[in-house]
């Protein structure tokens, strides 16, 4: 624990990397360990190559990247995160196919390109600072050409998050609203999806809920 928190949320007074780091020491697992099921289904096309996953988390995304031959650059703000996907990875038999690196997204970006950069839930709660907008526009600057961005979003504030991560939130944006802020020529990007997703899944309160993702994929076509 930080020791200076007050708000009900966990979030007044602590820095980025200490609201995650208290988030995930609070538990010895967060997460299911399962991918998104966005990224297995716009991902099953795609020809294996170097991947960025931004906001990996405890690597669940990373992991089943790596099993089908992805080489991943797995990046969060929390080494306690990335500590403990790098020991699913390594017991999973993947470990010298990800390399976990620690960035605070609003203050560094990992160096690069990448034929897949993902980003899955790239939310916080106020009051931690995250640039999102401009983090988006640096994760599309990161593929190469000819590779995908694929950008997935809540749309609507997840049933029961209170205390995982979300608490209470700027905005939501949809797809389109995702796109629009990227400012990225028409003639250099082929839209591949955009629009927003029901699916069923366990909450973070452990209760069977509806969850709406925006979703956007897109196809660099120039350099």
């Amino acid at each position: 624990m930080s020791g200076h928190t007050t708000n009900g949320d966990g979030t007044d007074g602590a820095s980025a990397e200490e609201f995650w780091d208290e988030l995930y020491g609070a538990d010895e697992r967060i997460w299911s360990g399962e991918p998104n099921a966005a990224l297995v289904r716009e991902t099953a096309d795609l020809v294996p190559g170097g991947a960025l996953d931004l906001g990996c988390g405890e690597g669940g995304d990373a992991i089943w990247l790596a099993r089908r031959g992805w080489r991943v650059t797995a990046v969060d703000i929390s080494r306690i995160a990335l500590d403990r996907g790098a020991e699913q990875a390594r017991r999973a038999g993947v470990a010298d196919r990800i390399d976990w690196l620690r960035h605070d997204l609003a203050e560094s970006f990992p160096e690069g390109s990448f034929d897949l950069v993902s980003v899955h839930f790239l939310h916080a709660p106020s009051p931690i600072e995250l640039p999102r907008q401009r983090i988006l526009r640096d994760a599309a600057a990161a593929v190469s050409p000819g590779g995908v961005l694929l950008v997935v979003g809540h749309a609507d504030p997840p049933p029961g998050a209170a205390g995982h991560g979300h608490g209470d939130h700027p905005p939501l944006p949809t797809s389109a609203e995702v796109l629009a802020s990227l400012g990225l020529p028409e003639e250099g990007w082929e839209p591949l999806v955009s629009g927003e997703r029901r699916r069923e899944a366990t909450g973070p309160d452990g209760q069977w809920a509806v969850f709406e993702d925006a979703v956007l994929k897109l196809r660099r076509l120039t350099g």
